[in-house]
């Protein structure tokens, strides 16, 4: 089956897969939104319980999908990941420490004789919600306006004395951090953050049953609503208009006007995918703010989901740079010359078809966990409150 794939359509498969793990870990990041509210949305230590609890019993979804998402790039596409991992890391470890922040608050908040207290722990919360969203926001925009670094894979040949060969090079000293600089990256990174927030209040309109909490929520949503869409309209308008990152027939990498709308233009499939999920995204926060629809969440999610899978094909299809070098045009990264060999793709091609049994699986315990509405109540008699 696999087997009789050519090469480039195998890289193309786990690029679609790379894409849809993108996709379902920003959605997921309305956990991380949430956590940024508590004391937005919650006047005294019961609500914020509620939401702690609202949220709680979601955030192992964000940190699989988020291990996930990075596993699978390792395997498919190692050669981005030496590169970035290993060059960007001061980015990577920030990530990283947050989500480590966010289990470690999840399970100790509630803890007897917690010596820190709970409001530490909110915290801890706070800061994953926010460094979480943004600085991988940043990172994703990073396929689309480049990084410093350089590529040579005859270095793997290079073997001096005990030193172990280095493909990549990062060519800056801040290992990352330099693209919280860029304009559009931070754009996109403050459109998720928002995002992820406009998201938890959809969510907790449909599975909190608090009427205080969900009278401020409405307040919520638009204050979020409206940051959320400017700092997205000005990331997409910096990309439709800039120089992207082709390459030809001869795989050599060079600067193409209007690049990312050419792609657009070039695939109407996915154009209608971005748009289709912009105006989902619109639609849940129109109803849930003028029709005071419980169930925003749906569009909104569903639209989010289109959105973000659509940008990351953008990046990656259409013989597209979807990791471009400033510092060396020829070492930018495609889903050509970063891919695993043929063997591993088809291999992991195989594993694959089982994802459809652990979403089914994932959406199940979903629809048990939210049976019923959130209450304090039911908090009070939970064996396991967070």
């Amino acid at each position: 089956m696999f087997e009789n794939l050519s090469i480039l359509a195998l890289q193309q498969y786990w690029w679609v897969i790379i894409s849809i793990l993108g996709a379902a870990l920003v959605f997921l990041f309305f956990v991380q939104g949430g956590q940024t509210l508590l004391y937005t949305l919650a006047k005294n230590e019961d609500e914020r319980t509620i939401l702690v609890n609202t949220f709680g019993r979601k955030w192992e979804y964000t940190f699989t999908t988020l291990v996930t998402f990075g596993g699978a790039f390792f395997a498919s596409f190692p050669l981005f990941y030496s590169t970035s991992f290993g060059g960007a890391f001061w980015v990577w470890i920030l990530i990283l420490f947050a989500f480590v922040l966010q289990a470690v608050s999840y399970e100790f908040r509630s803890k007897p004789n917690n010596f820190l207290g709970k409001k530490s722990f909110e915290v801890f919360l706070f800061i994953n919600g926010a460094l979480g969203t943004i600085l991988t926001g940043a990172a994703v925009s990073t396929f689309f306006t480049g990084s410093l670094f350089s590529v040579n894979q005859s270095n793997l040949t290079l073997l001096t004395g005990n030193q172990m060969p280095t493909i990549s090079r990062w060519e800056t000293p801040f290992h990352g951090l330099e693209a919280a600089l860029n304009v559009q990256n931070l754009c996109l990174g403050l459109a998720v953050f928002f995002l992820a927030r406009v998201l938890a209040i959809l969510y907790i309109q449909l599975n909190v049953d608090e009427e205080k909490i969900i009278q401020r929520t409405r307040k919520g949503l638009i204050t979020n609503a409206l940051p959320f869409l400017v700092f997205f309209l000005t990331f997409l308008t910096l990309l439709l208009l800039k120089d992207g990152f082709a390459y030809n027939a001869q795989k050599q990498v060079f600067m193409e006007p209007y690049k990312y709308l050419h792609n657009l233009l070039e695939m109407p499939l996915v154009l209608i995918l971005f748009l289709s999920g912009v105006v989902l995204v619109l639609l849940g926060i129109i109803r849930s703010y003028f029709l005071q629809s419980k169930s925003g969440i749906w569009a909104s999610g569903i639209g989010t989901f289109l959105t973000v899978f659509s940008l990351f094909l953008v990046a990656g299809f259409n013989h597209t740079s979807f990791y471009p070098s400033t510092f060396d045009l020829q070492s930018s990264l495609t889903i050509e010359n970063a891919s695993s060999s043929k063997y591993t793709l088809v291999a992991m091609s195989y594993v694959s078809l089982f994802v459809p049994v652990v979403l089914l699986y994932i959406i199940f315990v979903w629809r048990k966990m939210n049976a019923k509405k959130l209450t304090q109540a039911e908090i009070n008699q939970e064996s396991h409150a967070y």
